[in-house]
């Protein structure tokens, strides 16, 4: 059974920095991409970054480009990718999902049609 769990959200102040965690489980992982998005409270789920089957390439939104850095660790059927991220804003805060890519995506993918299994989040919250 496939499982995506995330962790390390929690409460912060602007400027501060977390480090989230996606454990992926119950399949071979290093053969597909993988994402983080984020969704606030009435808004659609957004793009934040995406990393590549071996990790060598990554992409990531313009709001965070400097800011947030995505890796990854593969092992067998098992998967940690992380979201580190820094000099955080209010306008950050939303509810923060991995995402798996789907067998057809080379490289890296921004679209969430590219992604077919989810976890069900974490919660990131920024005051000011």
């Amino acid at each position: 059974q496939v499982q995506l769990v995330e962790t390390g959200g929690g409460l912060v102040q602007a400027g501060d920095s977390l480090t989230l965690t996606c454990a992926g489980s119950g399949r071979t992982f290093n053969n597909l991409a993988m994402a983080w998005f984020r969704q606030a409270p009435g808004k659609e789920r957004e793009f934040v970054a995406t990393i590549s089957r071996s990790g060598g390439v990554t992409n990531y939104a313009g709001f965070v480009k400097g800011r947030f850095t995505i890796s990854r660790d593969n092992a067998e059927n098992t998967v940690k990718v992380y979201l580190q991220m820094n000099s955080l804003k209010p306008e950050d805060t939303a509810v923060y999902i991995c995402a798996l890519g789907e067998p057809w995506v080379r490289g890296t993918s921004t679209q969430r049609n590219d992604y077919g299994f989810w976890g069900q989040g974490t919660q990131v919250t920024v005051s000011s």
